[in-house]
């Protein structure tokens, strides 16, 4: 059986650290976890040190594929592609990058856009792995209601965030509903950073919602027959 992970940890300004952590969670998982970490948790939103933030990630990325033995692991990280920066969500696998798309919906309000270029809604698709149909909305993306349409069939969404501490009740109002509306298992991790909300958690196809509290990860089995008897009592169209 599988274990739905969702992370919550306060990203520092050093890197290395950051990595250290994230890898520490990730190897404390039990096998065949599926996890989820908070938005560009490696470095933050480090503005000043972009070329420092992009120089970083091949080496980031390197160790997670070794981390990522028997475990499926979501997170972004912010990477250039020639004269462009990008917010990539990638979901690892057994030491392969599975996916990855570029951030569609920059978060403007926090001037997003000065400094990234903005990914493709074509780009967000379902992706099965272990059998798992999995879709990723990352942050801001989750208030884009044609961005749930995509993703409906999915068992798992996870939302690696950065959420704004001043918006904590429509993240955890949107997850739910999310979960509730998609009739699957939604992922949500923010970070644990001041200007965040802190409200990682689990929520369930039926509504019911695990927040991490205080721990670092929140492990919640994954359990596809709770979507196929939701999805059976309360049919609302949706198929797999």
């Amino acid at each position: 059986m599988y274990k739905l992970c969702s992370l919550s940890f306060i990203t520092t300004n050093n890197y290395n650290t950051n990595l250290q952590t994230l890898l520490t969670l990730i190897n404390q998982a039990p096998k065949d976890s599926l996890i989820v970490a908070p938005e560009v948790c490696l470095s933050g939103f480090d503005y000043d040190n972009f070329e420092k933030v992009c120089s970083f990630a091949p080496i980031a990325i390197e160790e997670i594929k070794k981390a990522s033995t028997d475990k499926i692991i979501i997170l972004t990280i912010i990477e250039k592609r020639g004269d462009e920066v990008f917010n990539f969500v990638k979901i690892f696998h057994n030491g392969e990058v599975m996916y990855e798309r570029a951030k569609a919906r920059l978060f403007r309000f926090g001037g997003e856009e000065k400094y990234f270029s903005e990914g493709s809604d074509d780009a967000l698709k379902i992706i099965e792995i272990e059998g798992i149909k999995i879709g990723v909305l990352i942050c801001f993306e989750l208030r884009f209601k044609e961005l749930w349409k995509k993703l409906e069939g999915c068992d798992v969404i996870a939302t690696p965030s950065w959420w704004g501490v001043l918006r904590t009740e429509h993240f955890k109002t949107l997850t739910r509903a999310l979960a509730i509306m998609n009739q699957c298992y939604v992922i949500a991790s923010d970070s644990l950073n001041e200007d965040c909300t802190k409200m990682s958690g689990i929520i369930a196809p039926n509504g019911k919602v695990r927040r991490n509290g205080n721990r670092a990860c929140l492990e919640v089995d994954y359990i596809e027959k709770e979507i196929t008897l939701m999805r059976r009592y309360m049919d609302v169209g949706i198929d797999g």
